[in-house]
């Protein structure tokens, strides 16, 4: 005669502890019921944040257009501000040039034109550059000392050098490039040229301003 053993078991077992935090976590991560607004896979979550972080990042920047076109040259605000850069460069540069050039044939006329001509537009350049230090300073950018030295002497060499061919040719075609402040022809020759350096550079400051958006000062 065989006996017959049966296990009895409980009709609710109660869980360990280990495995109902394993249960618990299961549950955590699981997907929710449809129409729910979480989503329920790793990836559409990866989705959702590299939307939300590109949606973050500011718009790209206008391309320029091209110099070539006439939309490029046609902007009043980069006008107005090379016009601006343009006038404030020409007054320092016909001051110490056309001073340079009455001292030097009044007090050393042996030194010869063409020396006397080149001295004069050096000193136009520096007389721009402390013109243009000051400005920096005491003007509406306010800026200290130091900055405004080098922000000045960081101007475009290529517009002060065109402004200043540009004048000393003209005044040296239209009276030789001497300086005769007693003739109203000197003045009105002085006016032509100063008319020349202030429109020579002109369009390359503009450019300069609308392309890479540096100022020639």
């Amino acid at each position: 005669m065989y006996l017959h053993c049966r296990t009895v078991f409980p009709r609710r077992a109660r869980l360990s502890p280990s495995l109902s935090s394993l249960l618990g976590s299961r549950q955590k991560y699981s997907c929710p019921p449809k129409g729910g607004s979480e989503p329920c896979h790793k990836n559409e979550i990866q989705a959702q944040d590299s939307s939300q972080i590109s949606s973050s990042k500011p718009p790209p920047r206008p391309l320029t257009p091209s110099v070539l076109n006439r939309s490029f040259w046609t902007c009043r605000a980069s006008w107005k501000r090379a016009r601006i850069n343009t006038l404030r460069c020409l007054i320092g540069c016909t001051v110490g040039d056309f001073s340079a050039l009455w001292m030097l044939q009044t007090f050393a006329p042996d030194l010869g034109m063409s020396t006397i001509m080149a001295l004069s537009m050096a000193s136009g350049i520096t007389s721009s550059i402390i013109l243009e230090t000051f400005l920096l300073w005491r003007g509406a950018d306010q800026l200290s000392l130091p900055m405004a030295c080098r922000t000045a002497m960081g101007m475009s060499m290529v517009s002060m050098l065109a402004m200043e061919l540009a004048e000393n040719a003209v005044d040296y075609h239209l009276t030789g490039g001497v300086v005769n402040v007693g003739d109203p022809q000197f003045w009105l020759a002085a006016g032509v040229s100063v008319g020349a350096g202030y429109l020579v550079p002109l369009p390359y400051n503009y450019w300069r301003l609308k392309k890479y958006g540096k100022a020639c000062h």
